[in-house]
């Protein structure tokens, strides 16, 4: 069974979003956008301009270009002849969903799509480190997928909420799988998965999560010897294959405790545990409560109970 990995996180993350506009930049400006710690997503439509994300060096964008920040702590975005340091500039909504940003006059010189979204999920904060810090994305479709996110989101059209599930999934896959080498090369998923070794783990360790999977084992479905796997797999993923599987199996036990019918057994089962006191041991450990508590708060429809991440 082929399973990728990337898109499972993703539909596990549960994105939902916040909001999307337009923005329009003329002459001299600096936006700096704070700790919100939420994803946040920039196409560029027309011309050029800078941008730095969580202290790293500034990228210079250019139109077709998508930024992806799954976790945004601090972002400066500036016109190439920026005002001087500590300047910024207060966007002005000109009409609903587009604002101005610099000049008021003239004809604009920067135009971009930006927009945040949520994770839904109580391991966001276990999982986003599993992808990278920063994606750099030239794919000038993505910029269409922003768009229909934009227009879905100030609409009120029926299942406008599924609608906006599904184009947020594509749009957050897309990304990752577009950035390439453009994406910054810190320990996360992606890195992982561009590693032909290691991705070939990763696969079977997504296909088959309930199978009893030791070290050596992966290392062999990697094609490597035990202790080059192990520290292959840490410096390049950001956690040892154990603890990834662990985080893995704990993401997958809070879906299926809140939307499935199951016993604690029978999700045990699913998730590589041999007995329910076993399983339940290792998922109070892990999530603050025991699974049966666990599922009597999920919410009727089957979304995970808030704040419960640990």
């Amino acid at each position: 069974m082929t399973v990728d990995p990337l898109a499972e996180i993703v539909m596990l993350l549960e994105p939902t979003a916040r909001f999307s506009k337009l923005v329009e930049c003329a002459g001299s400006w600096r936006i700096h956008r704070e700790t919100t710690a939420e994803p946040f997503y920039c196409a560029v439509l027309e011309g050029r301009c800078r941008v730095s994300v969580n202290g790293q060096p500034s990228m210079t964008l250019q139109a077709g270009d998508f930024v992806l920040v799954p976790a945004m702590h601090d972002l400066i975005n500036e016109s190439l002849n920026a005002p001087p340091a500590g300047v910024t500039t207060r966007p002005i909504e000109v009409r609903e969903g587009c604002f101005r940003v610099g000049s008021e006059d003239g004809l604009a010189e920067l135009r971009m799509w930006i927009g945040h979204c949520s994770f839904g999920s109580p391991d966001a904060a276990l999982l986003v480190p599993l992808l990278p810090q920063v994606v750099l994305a030239r794919e000038p479709r993505l910029a269409i997928l922003m768009q229909l996110v934009g227009d879905e989101t100030r609409a009120r059209r029926p299942a406008r909420e599924l609608v906006l599930e599904r184009l947020l999934e594509v749009l957050l896959i897309e990304a990752l799988r577009c950035g390439g080498a453009e994406t910054t090369s810190v320990p996360g998923l992606a890195r992982g998965l561009a590693d032909d070794r290691l991705a070939a783990a990763l696969g079977a360790l997504h296909a088959r999560p309930e199978y009893p999977w030791t070290v050596a084992e992966l290392a062999a479905e990697a094609a490597l010897s035990r202790s080059a796997f192990f520290v292959r797999f840490g410096r390049t993923v950001g956690l040892s294959p154990m603890e990834y599987l662990l985080a893995w199996r704990m993401a997958l036990a809070k879906r299926l405790l809140c939307e499935h019918d199951l016993g604690i057994d029978q999700v045990a089962k699913r998730v590589g545990y041999s007995s329910a006191s076993t399983f339940s041991v290792a998922f109070a450990r892990h999530a603050g409560a025991p699974p049966a508590r666990y599922a009597r708060m999920c919410p009727k429809g089957g979304n995970q109970p808030a704040g419960r991440q640990k």
